[in-house]
């Protein structure tokens, strides 16, 4: 094996997958958690070993990145993320790595754009001045939010409760980002290149019930919340304000259509097609049913 993976965010819904897809590659794939217990489900998969990536001790991030060749990079969704990212981007220079790949998001090159974006873009600038080559994955919505954030109502009440009215999103499944991103990390002929993912259709959350509806044969439905609403529950359960307005935003832009674009970019980097959400629930359907929970 002569190449050495690191992975940040290795335990995060796109990590996690990345993780999973290049550990059946002939790469030795470093995966980088904040916890080490929390990662040890990582364990499992041949060619992966953890490594501890604590921003606040600049030394673990020099161990992390020692030996390294590339890098998928994925920061948390915190106040300081773009702090974060200029420090893994200045410690992967510092260690000659050759390639990093970055997990953007949608949108992030939108003037002016939302917060959310002008994060991501302020990142992918300062990725692009610093002679690294580099890949930039901009994804839509991930299909599993469906299960990280919506499953409780789901399988409790049999509602989605969302601020997106009939706003149709391109949601794509982490499993297709990882897959893009597997093809680009080992295979040298992606270079400075920006790649918009989306899923193969555009789908707004009252479709998305009647497709839960079918695939876990209980009822569905989708409960359009106001935005006012939204805050205070957001607000009840102590979200920072500075999380609550970015959520807002990107909740604005998607419920005006701005999530809706399409790309075939999985198909033709990866070969097949990305999955649409009804392929995506019938894989997940055990977790929208009550036993499951």
């Amino acid at each position: 094996m002569h190449e050495t993976i690191l992975v940040t965010g290795a335990t995060g819904t796109v990590g996690n997958e990345v993780v999973k897809a290049l550990s059946s590659e002939d790469v030795k794939v470093r995966a980088g958690v904040h916890s080490i217990i929390k990662g040890d489900r990582l364990k499992v998969f041949p060619n992966v070993d953890l490594v501890e990536l604590d921003f606040a001790r600049p030394e673990s991030l020099k161990v992390a990145f020692t030996g390294v060749t590339r890098v998928f990079l994925v920061t948390p969704f915190t106040h300081n993320q773009v702090e974060i990212a200029k420090k893994l981007i200045d410690e992967a220079k510092q260690a000659g790595v050759k390639q990093i790949v970055r997990l953007s998001a949608s949108g992030a090159d939108a003037e002016p754009g939302i917060q959310l974006g002008r994060w991501h873009r302020e990142i992918e600038k300062y990725l692009e001045i610093t002679g690294i080559p580099y890949v930039i994955l901009r994804p839509a919505s991930f299909m599993q939010n469906f299960i990280n954030f919506e499953r409780t109502s789901i399988v409790q009440e049999g509602k989605i409760y969302q601020p997106l009215a009939e706003g149709k999103v391109s949601y794509i499944d982490a499993h297709d980002i990882a897959a893009v991103a597997k093809v680009v990390l080992t295979r040298p002929d992606f270079k400075n290149e920006i790649l918009e993912l989306t899923g193969p259709e555009a789908i707004s959350v009252p479709e998305i019930a009647a497709v839960l509806t079918e695939v876990t044969g209980r009822t569905i439905t989708y409960v359009d919340v106001p935005e006012q609403a939204a805050r205070q529950v957001m607000s009840g359960i102590h979200t920072p304000d500075w999380m609550i307005d970015a959520m807002m935003e990107l909740n604005y832009i998607l419920k005006s259509g701005y999530g809706a674009t399409i790309t075939d970019t999985v198909e033709k980097i990866t070969g097949q097609r990305a999955r649409t959400f009804k392929e995506f629930a019938q894989q997940n359907a055990d977790c929208f049913i009550p036993e499951n929970l």
